[in-house]
């Protein structure tokens, strides 16, 4: 997949984890950190579900990869939040 294709999915992917689990105001974002979040999202997603499924995992434009980039994106934002409130309780 290239490049292009990797940010328009992680755009989608981390706008619909956002919206999925809602965070407090002070997480950083914004569009480039939601970006970013989904792209991250694409790769976690798709090395996940190559290991569980034996499939392609993200390769496109395409409602599936954009639903492996979600449930990743879903996976990151939750590592994030356990890492950063146990940071915050140190």
């Amino acid at each position: 997949m290239g490049w292009i294709a990797w940010i328009v999915v992680g755009l989608i992917a981390g706008l619909l984890a956002k919206m999925a689990m809602p965070g407090t105001r002070d997480e950083p974002g914004g569009w480039i950190g939601t970006a970013l979040l989904g792209i991250v999202g694409a790769v976690v997603g798709g090395w996940t579900s190559s290991l569980l499924f034996n499939s392609g995992g993200a390769n496109g434009i395409n409602i599936p990869s954009i639903f492996i980039a979600f449930i990743g994106s879903c996976i990151v934002i939750g590592l994030l939040r356990l890492f950063s409130r146990n940071a915050n309780t140190n």
